[in-house]
């Protein structure tokens, strides 16, 4: 009996002991769970530019690994601060998040006067994407054929050219801005609702030129439907290695790649965070997903959490920088 007792006395605690440590090692319930219902990206852009496909991409690969289903829904306006505040005012579970780039989280706190949100506070970084360059591009029939020639004729003829751009203080519109600091050029800026229309009309005439991403144009310029001039970044890009960049073309320094990422309302679980980071990731280092985004001109950027949270701290700062300099605000 004494044998008995002590071995059941035993037992118990040693039970309980490796029941609490079971516990302590696994995740939440709401992570071993998650997904279990429909998760919703934002973007907020309008279809058809770079932020749309890369969402839409990753979407599909993320709707196959977790067997429910990622829709994008595409929430334009006011330069992204529509559909990111959104997602700032929506649940911190992990079903309603956002797929944007440095033009709009990183931009927008400098260009507006007052937001209804904190870019970085108000948003928990959960997973880079991708990484690529702008292209200056030119309506068909311009008559500048490469940067020097650009650069001649936007300084010295009698009419500016007309700048095509997705709204003032956009990434693309700030492009020009920098071009115009950099390198003295003179042009008469056109705003839209979004970089679809502007490349409607570049296409068609109405405008001269504009700053986009690869991915937006990439097609229409392998047709010879337009012409670009250069690239933004340091480097020329393998998928379209004949296009110069702006540094070598005579404007030196000139450097921008900017990003595109996930994130989600602040104060999700942090478990959920890594679970979709793991994901992302995964995804991003597939062969298919690197070639697809090899033809559309960028390469995946593979971050942890904290890693995107300080890229997005430093473009912040960056910016910033840029935004004063132009003199571009709204209001």
């Amino acid at each position: 009996m004494f044998k008995i007792a002590i071995t059941s006395w035993a037992k118990a605690p040693a039970m309980g002991l490796l029941a609490s440590l079971a516990l302590a090692l696994a995740p939440p319930a709401t992570a071993q769970t998650f997904p279990n219902k429909v998760v919703k990206l934002v973007v907020p852009q309008t279809p058809g530019g770079a932020t749309d496909v890369f969402a839409r991409a990753v979407g599909q690969k993320l709707s196959e690994r977790w067997g429910h289903p990622v829709v994008v829904e595409n929430r334009a306006g006011a330069a992204g601060v529509v559909g990111t505040d959104a997602v700032a005012k929506s649940a911190p579970d992990g079903y309603t998040l956002l797929v944007t780039y440095a033009g709009s989280q990183a931009i927008n706190p400098a260009l507006y006067k007052s937001i209804p949100f904190d870019s970085i506070k108000d948003f928990q970084t959960i997973a880079t994407v991708a990484q690529t360059p702008f292209a200056l591009v030119v309506r068909p029939g311009f008559p500048a054929k490469d940067m020097p020639s650009f650069v001649k004729f936007a300084r010295e003829t009698k009419d500016a050219p007309s700048f095509a751009s997705s709204g003032n203080g956009s990434v693309n519109h700030l492009l020009g801005e920098m071009l115009k600091m950099d390198s003295g050029i003179r042009y008469v800026h056109v705003p839209y609702k979004g970089i679809s229309q502007a490349i409607t009309d570049l296409l068609g005439g109405q405008v001269d030129f504009a700053f986009t991403s690869l991915p937006s144009v990439l097609p229409n310029i392998k047709s010879g439907k337009i012409h670009a001039l250069a690239v933004t970044s340091a480097r020329r890009v393998a998928v379209a290695p004949d296009i110069p960049t702006i540094a070598e073309s005579g404007v030196p320094q000139f450097d921008v790649n900017p990003w595109w990422g996930v994130l989600g309302p602040a104060g999700m679980d942090k478990e959920i965070v890594h679970k979709i980071n793991a994901d992302i990731t995964d995804i991003l280092k597939s062969q298919e997903v690197i070639d697809f985004l090899a033809k559309q001109g960028a390469e995946p950027l593979v971050t942890t959490p904290d890693e995107f949270l300080d890229i997005l701290k430093s473009d912040t700062e960056k910016w910033a920088k840029v935004v004063k300099a132009s003199g571009v605000h709204i209001n």
